[in-house]
């Protein structure tokens, strides 16, 4: 009798079943700023979702430091009711206890050494307690500023040091600096503690199963292929538009604007993996050569005056309700000049897209929320139809939901049932929530996940966020020597002069 592998291995054995996904090693995750909305409402909530699907080890810990004065069942209490709020599988309790015996708290501030000494006590207690091998990642979910304050003293007490068969790696949220000087300022920082693949860069929009479907309808369907190029493509619109003002986000929003809170990292990040070529695999090294192909590649408009767009929310009826403008909102400056709505149009210049206008604009108090990629085609060169007959059609589209109603719409014209030949746009509609049985995990689940494996595809690395800061900086430049943003009422889809700056090219921007 052979073994499994052996050369009397059934030939005709069932396929590894891909649907299964990997399994995080021994490991613990430690989470500075634990206090702070997205601890509560993502990371700890995600954490339980890995646990209820089974995907992390049975001896995980989950350390949290704050400034707090809690003990560690008044944390593992805060954890709980984080979970039962806001995860989104069942509550399971006997999931939640053998998560909450890996659950530790360590109070103190960022500059208290002594913090230090006892986080770095409580790792070595849960390597022996729980078996997390010395593998342990730092979530660094507090504001970017105190960034350099954290990892000095991640180094500075031998925290970040790996080796000897066990890892540490970091994870920081954007805004990944506020110009490109910033961003390398923190790179330097963050590379001098940390080796560059043990660095986590988090978008959470990468995480989005909508997001990484753009790569499967791209490039695992033949039928897109041969039309998505300047000569087919007429233009391209990525929107984000929330219908949210900026809520207690006033310490945070205000001086940075929607142009760095967003464009820079989510609505790049869209447009490099809707123009970029087929990777030779979907590894890491492989998606970042093409999409930095496609970040060097961008040209800004001559004249920035009319290639791009700002505005400011100001009063205005949104669901009803008459919502106040962001000069009225709390904490917010009477002179601030801080855009909450940015549009911008960008080139790219290679060959498969040179001519093809990408329009991105992204907003706050808009008409509703959603987050999509329209790629509209041009017309037919040539309709055997009276002007009549088509008067109702627009231009092909293909537009890829992100949210909500995760999905893809393909619009096309289709003749009216009736005698004469008269032709009108409809929809050909797919819906994640119709077609899939399995809900979509959240994107903190999978990129958290992807920390624990030390799998970085959906991570953008610095090179990335330096070419995206190049193609923002000469923009908010222009944008400070002019006046205040335009005001645009709460509850409409911003500026006029963002509707100006299509009408100069001939088009208009699609109200989803």
């Amino acid at each position: 009798m052979t073994g499994r592998n052996g050369a009397g291995a059934n030939p005709l054995r069932e396929p590894q079943d891909r649907r299964l996904p990997k399994i995080a090693g021994p490991c613990g995750l430690v989470i500075f700023g634990v206090t702070g909305d997205l601890a509560r409402k993502k990371l700890m909530p995600a954490v339980y979702d890995l646990a209820n699907r089974g995907l992390l080890p049975p001896g995980f810990a989950l350390v949290g430091f704050a400034r707090r004065d809690w003990e560690r069942q008044d944390f593992t209490q805060i954890v709980r009711d984080a979970v039962k709020e806001h995860s989104r599988t069942p509550f399971h309790e006997e999931v939640w206890q053998q998560l909450a015996e890996g659950c530790r708290f360590v109070p103190g501030d960022i500059g208290d050494d002594a913090a230090f000494l006892q986080l770095g006590n409580t790792i070595e207690q849960l390597d022996t307690a729980r078996g997390t091998g010395g593998n342990h990642a730092f979530y660094l979910s507090i504001p970017p500023r105190f960034f350099p304050d954290v990892i000095g003293q991640l180094k500075r007490h031998g925290l970040a040091e790996g080796g000897d068969g066990r890892w540490r790696r970091v994870v920081v949220e954007k805004p990944f600096g506020s110009n490109l000087e910033t961003a390398r300022e923190l790179n330097a920082i963050v590379s001098e503690v940390f080796p560059a693949n043990s660095v986590f860069r988090i978008d959470h929009y990468l995480g989005k199963e909508t997001v990484q479907n753009i790569m499967a309808l791209r490039f695992a369907n033949e039928m897109f292929e041969p039309v998505w190029n300047s000569h087919y493509v007429d233009h391209v619109q990525i929107t984000m538009a929330e219908d949210i003002g900026i809520g207690g986000r006033a310490g945070y929003y205000d001086g940075i604007g929607a142009a760095r809170d967003v464009i820079q990292n989510h609505l790049l990040q869209l447009m490099a993996l809707i123009a970029m070529e087929e990777p030779t695999s979907f590894d890491a090294q492989s998606l970042r050569i093409e999409k930095e192909k496609v970040l060097a590649a961008v040209e800004l408009p001559r004249r920035l005056d009319l290639g791009t767009a700002r505005g400011q929310y100001a009063e205005g009826w949104q669901g009803g309700v008459k919502v106040p403008g962001y000069l009225q909102e709390s904490d917010i400056p009477d002179d601030s000049r801080t855009e909450t709505f940015a549009a911008i149009k960008l080139a790219i210049d290679n060959r498969r897209w040179a001519g093809v206008p990408f329009y991105l604009r992204t907003g706050k108090r808009l008409g509703r929320r959603v987050t999509e990629v329209a790629v509209v085609f041009k017309r037919a060169p040539h309709l055997p139809f009276t002007d009549t007959d088509t008067e109702e059609l627009g231009h092909n589209a293909m537009v890829i939901r992100v949210q909500p109603d995760e999905g893809v719409t393909v619009r096309f014209g289709s003749k009216v049932p009736g005698t004469a030949m008269e032709i009108r746009d409809v929809n050909m509609d797919f819906a994640y929530g119709g077609a899939f049985v399995e809900s979509s995990p959240e994107a903190y689940e999978r990129l958290l996940l992807d920390v624990l494996l030390g799998e970085p595809p959906l991570f953008p690395r610095h090179e990335e966020v330096e070419l995206s800061w190049k193609i923002l900086d000469p923009i908010i430049e222009h944008w400070e020597k002019k006046a205040s943003p335009e005001p645009y009422p709460a509850g409409t889809w911003g500026p006029s002069s963002a509707d100006a700056m299509l009408a100069r090219d001939g088009r208009v921007w699609r109200r989803p």
